[in-house]
């Protein structure tokens, strides 16, 4: 009997099985039963079906344009059905996708946690490689495909586990720290990791006087600054976040004095020194929900102010546009074809997944 011919509402039998199909080593395309591809027609059905989804992203797509994307949205939201998928959008995701098929959206750590919280079966990550990574780590047992297998990120790939290992050669008995955005391999390497929220806390968890925190070496910069810690950096650093500059700012400013900036801790210093507030992702959003500034800007991806405008209406942003090239691979029609063949499976190597997790688990439980 096919493992794939019992739909997800058999329950224990079902799982049992694909258990058992996972540990022998077949991919998953092989685990799931074949489904047709569907009709992309845009009929009426499909409007009332996406009506609720174009109400939140009518001010940046067209209506000429949604009738494109409608039908790939409808096909995805039946489709992760069949499945027992979820969809995991960060933050940095296109308004179509984050809020047209996500069911969870977030930044990467926060993603990972509350997918191991589901129930779904299968993880679609809408975001990078590394991300994709962090959630099987989490949830080793569930089936994460990510649409684009090439969606990397130029900060973790500044970065292998044998240059950490190289650091500690470097640097004996000083801890090292990993952001998030590494790699498993990275992760396994290192002591503890932090997110760009918690890096200050991480860091003066560790009792000592210094720490290595890779790999981005403007974080770093940004933390020393906030602590008495000496904190050694690495010559990584995220393509986006980098090409903004404090000139850029303060012309910005002196166009209309008025506009509240707000910057991610991936830029550099002198950015952050121009800006208003610094914080994560989530942070900036929780910013502009708690202040409501009448005009801002958000100095990180681009796509995050057209995400987050949906929801802070009386809000006017204004944009300065650096798009991650990486992000943007993903796209509904990958989306859709990743549900239909069950493609882009993200494999963690058992040994080095445990030690990953290990230093994921020490910042979860770090006491505030």
């Amino acid at each position: 009997m096919s493992t794939t011919t019992l739909s997800t509402e058999t329950g224990g039998i079902a799982a049992n099985i694909r258990d058992i199909a996972a540990q022998s080593g077949l991919p998953a395309q092989q685990r799931y039963a074949p489904v047709k591809r569907p009709d992309l027609t845009y009929t009426p059905e499909v409007a009332a079906a996406t009506a609720g989804a174009y109400e939140k992203v009518k001010d940046f797509i067209p209506a000429i344009e949604w009738a494109a994307l409608a039908p790939l949205i409808h096909a995805i939201n039946k489709l992760k059905k069949e499945r027992n998928a979820v969809i995991l959008a960060h933050n940095y995701m296109t308004p179509d996708i984050f809020h047209g098929v996500a069911d969870i959206v977030g930044d990467s750590l926060q993603l990972a946690k509350e997918a191991a919280k589901t129930e779904a079966e299968v993880i679609v990550q809408c975001g990078v490689h590394f991300m994709a990574e962090t959630s099987k780590i989490l949830s080793p047992e569930k089936t994460i495909l990510i649409p684009d297998m090439d969606a990397g990120c130029s900060l973790a790939e500044s970065i292998t586990g044998a240059d950490v290992r190289k650091l500690r050669e470097a640097n004996p008995g000083v801890p090292i720290i990993t952001y998030v955005n590494t790699s498993a391999d990275v992760k396994a390497e290192c002591d503890i990791c932090c997110t760009s929220s918690n890096a200050v806390q991480v860091v003066e968890a560790m009792g000592t006087d210094k720490v290595l925190l890779i790999p981005d070496q403007y974080l770093a910069a940004n933390v020393n600054n906030q602590t008495d810690v000496d904190v050694l950096t690495y010559a990584g650093s995220c393509e986006v976040h980098e090409r903004f500059t404090a000139e850029e700012l303060r012309d910005y400013r002196a166009v209309d004095p008025d506009v509240k900036i707000i910057a991610h801790p991936e830029c550099p210093p002198e950015v952050v020194a121009e800006a208003d507030f610094t914080g994560s992702t989530s942070h900036m959003i929780d910013w502009v929900k708690d202040n409501s500034p009448e005009k801002v800007m958000m100095i990180t991806e681009c796509s995050m102010a057209d995400n987050v405008a949906a929801s802070t209406p009386g809000v006017n942003y204004i944009r300065p546009c650096n798009l991650c090239p990486h992000m943007k691979r993903i796209t509904l029609t990958k989306i859709l074809d990743c549900l239909i063949d069950m493609s882009g499976e993200v494999i963690v190597d058992e040994s080095v997944a445990d030690r990953a997790r290990a230093a994921v688990e020490r910042m979860i439980n770090l006491k505030n």
